[in-house]
């Protein structure tokens, strides 16, 4: 099972892409270990760069399962990053 991961603009830039693949996810909270697994030594990089909210689908809302949501093959899950305002 195939999930395409698109990342925020500073993920891509310290990974050196726009997009990823992952395999073996059966929810977000999967996508999130197997994405952050690809920043290797570079773990505390990617802790620093989620201060992100994970997007299934381009959904406008959070999906009331949060990282619990179930993910299938073909789906894509796209960094949002916070932004403030008022």
């Amino acid at each position: 099972m195939s999930i395409t991961v698109e990342l925020t603009y500073d993920m891509s830039k310290a990974l050196g892409a726009r997009s990823l693949e992952v395999e073996g996810a059966a929810t977000v909270a999967d996508v999130l270990r197997l994405t952050r697994a690809r920043f290797g030594e570079r773990a505390a990089e990617f802790e620093r760069l989620t201060g992100c909210r994970p997007r299934r689908q381009r959904r406008a809302r959070d999906p009331p399962e949060g990282l619990r949501t179930p993910v299938a093959d073909g789906d894509r899950v796209t960094f949002v990053k916070a932004a403030a305002g008022g």
